[in-house]
Protein backbone atom coordinates (compact mmCIF):
# COMPACT_ATOMS: atom_id res chain seq x y z
CA UNK A 1 0.00 0.00 0.00
CA UNK A 2 3.07 2.21 1.05
CA UNK A 3 4.20 2.28 -2.92
CA UNK A 4 0.67 2.60 -4.32
CA UNK A 5 0.59 5.93 -2.09
CA UNK A 6 4.26 7.13 -3.33
CA UNK A 7 3.24 5.79 -6.85
CA UNK A 8 -0.19 8.30 -6.76
CA UNK A 9 2.18 11.39 -5.51
CA UNK A 10 4.25 10.42 -8.58
CA UNK A 11 1.78 10.45 -11.12
CA UNK A 12 0.36 13.35 -10.55
CA UNK A 13 4.23 15.15 -10.59
CA UNK A 14 4.37 13.21 -13.89
CA UNK A 15 0.83 14.96 -15.09
CA UNK A 16 2.59 18.20 -14.17
CA UNK A 17 6.10 17.25 -15.70
CA UNK A 18 4.11 16.43 -19.26
CA UNK A 19 3.45 20.12 -19.87
CA UNK A 20 7.02 20.03 -20.54
CA UNK A 21 6.79 17.94 -23.11
CA UNK A 22 3.64 19.62 -24.46
CA UNK A 23 4.82 23.05 -24.23
CA UNK A 24 8.18 23.17 -25.05
CA UNK A 25 10.50 26.30 -25.07
CA UNK A 26 10.79 26.48 -29.06
CA UNK A 27 12.46 28.81 -31.30
CA UNK A 28 9.83 31.93 -29.26
CA UNK A 29 12.03 30.91 -26.19
CA UNK A 30 15.36 30.97 -27.71
CA UNK A 31 14.74 34.57 -29.05
CA UNK A 32 13.83 36.44 -25.66
CA UNK A 33 16.49 38.42 -23.96
CA UNK A 34 17.67 35.99 -21.12
CA UNK A 35 20.08 36.97 -18.36
CA UNK A 36 23.47 35.52 -18.74
CA UNK A 37 22.53 32.95 -15.97
CA UNK A 38 20.23 31.35 -17.75
CA UNK A 39 20.53 27.39 -17.89
CA UNK A 40 20.65 25.57 -20.92
CA UNK A 41 17.28 24.38 -22.25
CA UNK A 42 18.89 20.71 -21.31
CA UNK A 43 19.12 21.72 -17.40
CA UNK A 44 15.74 22.15 -16.65
CA UNK A 45 14.38 18.72 -17.54
CA UNK A 46 16.96 17.49 -15.32
CA UNK A 47 16.32 19.85 -12.60
CA UNK A 48 12.62 19.42 -12.47
CA UNK A 49 12.85 15.53 -12.53
CA UNK A 50 14.92 15.57 -9.51
CA UNK A 51 12.27 18.00 -7.94
CA UNK A 52 9.40 16.20 -8.78
CA UNK A 53 10.90 12.94 -7.50
CA UNK A 54 11.86 14.86 -3.82
CA UNK A 55 7.79 15.94 -3.94
CA UNK A 56 6.86 13.26 -4.38
CA UNK A 57 8.95 11.44 -1.62
CA UNK A 58 7.89 14.17 0.86
CA UNK A 59 4.45 13.67 -0.27
CA UNK A 60 4.47 10.38 0.60
CA UNK A 61 6.57 10.34 3.74
CA UNK A 62 3.45 12.63 5.16
CA UNK A 63 1.18 10.69 3.71
CA UNK A 64 1.95 7.84 5.42
CA UNK A 65 3.17 9.87 8.83
CA UNK A 66 -0.62 9.53 10.09
CA UNK A 67 -0.10 12.94 11.64
CA UNK A 68 -2.46 15.24 12.48
CA UNK A 69 -1.66 17.97 10.07
CA UNK A 70 -2.27 15.29 7.60
CA UNK A 71 -4.91 16.97 5.23
CA UNK A 72 -3.86 20.51 5.37
CA UNK A 73 -0.41 19.47 4.12
CA UNK A 74 -1.72 17.13 1.70
CA UNK A 75 -4.30 19.47 0.13
CA UNK A 76 -1.67 22.45 -0.01
CA UNK A 77 0.56 19.64 -1.83
CA UNK A 78 -2.15 19.18 -4.34
CA UNK A 79 -2.86 22.78 -4.80
CA UNK A 80 1.15 23.39 -5.37
CA UNK A 81 1.30 20.54 -8.36
CA UNK A 82 -1.80 21.95 -10.18
CA UNK A 83 -0.26 25.36 -10.21
CA UNK A 84 3.21 23.66 -11.18
CA UNK A 85 1.39 21.84 -14.12
CA UNK A 86 -0.34 25.41 -14.60
CA UNK A 87 2.78 27.07 -15.38
CA UNK A 88 4.21 25.62 -18.26
CA UNK A 89 1.49 26.46 -20.61
CA UNK A 90 0.92 29.36 -19.47
CA UNK A 91 4.53 30.60 -20.36
CA UNK A 92 5.48 28.80 -23.54
CA UNK A 93 2.16 27.34 -24.38
CA UNK A 94 0.60 30.77 -24.49
CA UNK A 95 3.54 33.09 -24.67
CA UNK A 96 1.98 34.89 -21.19
CA UNK A 97 5.25 35.75 -19.86
CA UNK A 98 3.90 38.09 -16.89
CA UNK A 99 0.96 35.55 -16.34
CA UNK A 100 3.20 33.09 -16.08
CA UNK A 101 5.12 35.20 -13.37
CA UNK A 102 1.81 35.23 -11.39
CA UNK A 103 1.24 31.52 -11.53
CA UNK A 104 4.75 31.38 -10.07
CA UNK A 105 4.22 33.92 -7.20
CA UNK A 106 0.70 31.85 -6.27
CA UNK A 107 3.16 28.51 -6.49
CA UNK A 108 5.47 30.16 -4.61
CA UNK A 109 3.16 31.11 -1.76
CA UNK A 110 1.36 27.29 -1.90
CA UNK A 111 4.91 25.93 -1.28
CA UNK A 112 6.24 28.51 1.35
CA UNK A 113 2.32 27.13 3.27
CA UNK A 114 2.98 23.38 2.57
CA UNK A 115 6.71 23.64 3.22
CA UNK A 116 5.54 24.76 7.25
CA UNK A 117 2.77 22.33 6.86
CA UNK A 118 5.52 19.27 6.27
CA UNK A 119 8.12 21.02 8.70
CA UNK A 120 5.23 20.29 11.29
CA UNK A 121 4.74 16.59 10.47
CA UNK A 122 8.18 15.35 8.90
CA UNK A 123 11.32 17.10 9.25
CA UNK A 124 12.98 15.24 6.18
CA UNK A 125 9.79 15.88 3.81
CA UNK A 126 9.65 19.61 5.35
CA UNK A 127 13.33 20.20 4.17
CA UNK A 128 13.19 18.40 0.54
CA UNK A 129 10.69 21.34 0.21
CA UNK A 130 12.42 23.87 1.17
CA UNK A 131 14.98 22.69 -1.54
CA UNK A 132 11.73 22.90 -3.69
CA UNK A 133 11.29 26.40 -2.68
CA UNK A 134 14.65 27.99 -3.24
CA UNK A 135 14.47 26.07 -6.85
CA UNK A 136 11.48 28.20 -7.24
CA UNK A 137 12.89 31.05 -6.19
CA UNK A 138 15.47 30.83 -8.69
CA UNK A 139 12.58 30.27 -11.63
CA UNK A 140 10.70 33.14 -9.98
CA UNK A 141 13.90 35.39 -10.71
CA UNK A 142 14.41 34.07 -13.84
CA UNK A 143 10.80 34.48 -15.05
CA UNK A 144 10.51 38.16 -13.54
CA UNK A 145 14.21 38.88 -15.13
CA UNK A 146 12.70 37.26 -19.09
CA UNK A 147 9.84 39.93 -18.00
CA UNK A 148 11.45 42.81 -17.52
CA UNK A 149 13.69 42.48 -20.39
CA UNK A 150 10.97 41.95 -22.97
CA UNK A 151 8.48 43.96 -22.43
CA UNK A 152 5.85 43.81 -19.34
CA UNK A 153 2.37 44.71 -21.52
CA UNK A 154 0.63 41.32 -21.48
CA UNK A 155 -0.32 41.46 -25.17
CA UNK A 156 2.72 41.65 -26.81
CA UNK A 157 2.64 37.47 -25.76
CA UNK A 158 6.56 38.18 -24.05
CA UNK A 159 7.67 39.23 -27.57
CA UNK A 160 11.06 40.78 -27.89
CA UNK A 161 11.40 43.66 -30.67
CA UNK A 162 13.06 40.90 -33.12
CA UNK A 163 9.23 39.53 -33.13
CA UNK A 164 6.94 36.76 -31.82
CA UNK A 165 6.54 33.60 -34.02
Amino acid sequence: MSLVIFLAYLGACTAAATTGALFGPGAWYDRLDKPSWTPPNWAFPLAWTAVYLIIAYAAWRVAVSGADLLPLGLALWSLQIALNGLWTPTFFGLRRIRSGLMVLSALWVTVLLTTAAFLAVDGIAGALFVVYLLWLTYAFSLNFEIWRRNGKGEGEQGAHPQGSA
